[in-house]
């Protein structure tokens, strides 16, 4: 952009910040150039009247969120312009004729689509993964629009316009330090189902003198969770006195980036003492055009990344990093999406390891699918009855006061992207679970409107996701491969009800033959993601996964190890 053009457009975008306009509907509009010649995406539009940060880092669920609308658009051009006005589904509000007239500050955000020719015949458009977590906030590649403010009524009959100006540019690549190495690694199965290259990236935490230690060969344990832009919580030096206190309301703790700080510096102080057992601590990036990670099972809507991870990443961490490369030395651990990630992998490849500490998973029977059945229940928002019906909760706290609905995230998920593209949670355990449709996108396990759940769809997730049915199902062959290999951690008054389908693991588990010989417990009034440890407040256990288990670790290592195994190597 030359400097005559800058200096317009400076001039124009503060013009429209200074001057309030009334608005009715938006009209936003891609630039002229500086882009592709035919565009697809999801343009999102936030109002919100919060002026103290950008709009796209408000939105939220809960009584205070802002006011967000959505649009899919197909080939637009430069230039051309996506109208968000009544009609277009919104949250909290449905309607743009419902918000209410006053000053807001509004911002503009177009979440870039890719075309996939996917190897069952079919064509989608879906957001790739570019770096950033499948963020739509901040992937690269989006375009963004400067914050405006503007005063709105919803009788006005005035246009705005909203210029998308800003590209988000690449995510820069974490670098190699001593501790914290990286791989990534082609995925032949991934690139046949995607129908393009598509890779693997994983962080490895490798132990004290790693390099000086080229005979030693070492256990391996994969923390399964959310995206990680790189290996997190691990720092070689202690906080700065300085540093600025950030809150975290969530916790009511005033300064919990300095608590995050230390907890990370005494990882590593730890980590590098001359009693920790030496191993490798990985976390995977299998950030996918659904979500910011994969489930790491195989899907027909995300394809094969069970065993894209389990049959070319880990071999080649291993390969690499000097693993043992047996399941006798493998380990995996995880909260919530990671919980139910970690018991599944377990299950799934029950000879790959030898132990998985499952905190707070997310529903592993989908009898309690949070607190829905999904095969009795009729309807996923509410409970029906003859004369009238009750909404149901989605998220509550440790007092039980519920923050927002079912029926409301099932609404913000679909203003934000429908055929399940919005990269938020019930979405991607539908990607994850469902068959692919006949368009070639998930089928939909409920109908995101009415909340009417699908039965037949219902019957395949039970087959092949639901855990609990699963390990009933094959116990006889199952179990005494994995009866004592699972550790089942939970809070009681998890915010997303995820202890109600613990309890049913529970209730089978403590009746299954063989035995069931791992370990199941429950944190009192504690919220999510309770993790296993009874003497520490949940804001300081969730802090210490990579060395909370490590004596179970190096119990089961010693009661599986074959004889002649390697365990001395790895021990200096």
């Amino acid at each position: 952009m030359n400097g005559q053009k800058a200096a317009w457009l400076a001039g124009s975008m503060a013009a429209l910040w200074a001057v309030p306009a009334l608005a009715t509907d938006f009209r936003i509009t891609l630039p002229v150039t500086g882009i592709d010649a035919s565009n697809d995406g999801r343009i999102i539009l936030v109002i919100t009247p919060d002026g103290s940060k950008e709009p796209r880092f408000q939105v939220k669920l809960g009584a205070d969120a802002p006011q967000v609308f959505g649009v899919t658009v197909d080939g637009l051009k430069p230039g051309d312009s996506a109208a968000i006005g009544n009609g277009v589904l919104g949250y909290p509000a449905e309607d743009l004729s419902k918000v209410p007239a006053g000053d807001y500050t509004v911002q503009a955000v177009f979440h870039k689509y890719q075309t996939y020719k996917l190897a069952s015949g079919h064509t989608v458009k879906l957001p790739a993964a570019r770096g950033a977590g499948q963020n739509w906030r901040a992937e690269p590649g989006n375009i963004l629009s400067e914050p405006m403010k503007v005063s709105f009524s919803p009788v006005a009959r005035n246009i705005i316009t909203i210029p998308l100006i800003k590209v988000i540019p690449p995510v820069v690549e974490p670098k190699d330090s001593e501790f914290i190495r990286h791989i990534k690694v082609r995925s032949e199965r991934l690139s046949k189902f995607w129908g393009t290259d598509v890779f693997l990236r994983a962080h490895v935490l490798v132990p004290r003198d790693f390099d000086k230690h080229p005979e030693a060969r070492y256990p391996l344990v994969i923390n399964h969770g959310h995206f990680p832009a790189d290996f997190g919580g691990f720092s070689t030096t202690p906080p700065d006195p300085k540093m600025p206190c950030k809150p975290e309301p969530r916790f009511g703790e005033p300064c919990y980036n300095k608590v995050e700080a230390q907890e990370a510096f005494d990882l590593y102080t730890k980590w590098t003492s001359d009693r920790f057992p030496r191993m490798l601590i990985v976390e995977i990036d299998h950030s996918n055009p659904y979500y910011d990670d994969s489930y790491a099972v195989n899907s027909a809507n995300l394809g094969p990344y069970g065993d894209a991870i389990m049959k070319e990443l880990v071999p080649e961490i291993e390969k690499q990093f000097r693993g043992l490369g047996q399941g006798w030395a493998r380990f995996t651990y995880g909260g919530s999406t990671g919980g139910w990630e970690a018991l599944a992998v377990q299950m799934f490849y029950p000879d790959e390891f030898n132990g998985a500490f499952a905190a707070c998973p997310d529903p592993i029977d989908f009898r309690q699918y949070t607190n829905v059945n999904l095969y009795e229940d009729k309807n996923l928002f509410w409970k029906v009855g003859p004369f009238g019906k009750v909404d149901r909760p989605a998220h509550r706290n440790y007092l039980g006061h519920v923050d927002y609905t079912v029926e409301q995230e099932q609404r913000l998920e679909l203003v934000l992207g429908d055929k399940s593209r919005s990269g938020q949670q019930w979405d991607i355990w539908e990607a994850v679970y469902s068959p692919q449709g006949a368009d070639g996108y998930p089928q939909r396990i409920f109908d995101k409107r009415t909340g009417v759940i699908d039965p037949k769809v219902a019957a395949y997730w039970r087959e092949n996701f639901d855990l609990v049915h699963i390990m009933k199902r094959d116990w006889k062959t199952l179990g005494p491969k994995i009866r004592d290999k699972i550790f089942l951690y939970v809070g009681d008054m998890d915010n997303y009800y995820l202890n109600n389908a613990v309890y049913l693991a529970e209730d089978f588990l403590k009746t299954a033959d063989p035995p069931f010989l791992g370990e199941i417990a429950y944190g009192d009034r504690a919220e999510h993601c309770w993790n296993g440890d009874p003497n520490q407040l949940n804001k300081i256990s969730r802090l210490r996964y990579h060395t909370m288990y490590v004596d179970k670790i190096m119990k089961r290592i010693e009661a599986a190890a074959p004889k002649g195994a390697d365990l001395t190597s790895w021990r200096y």
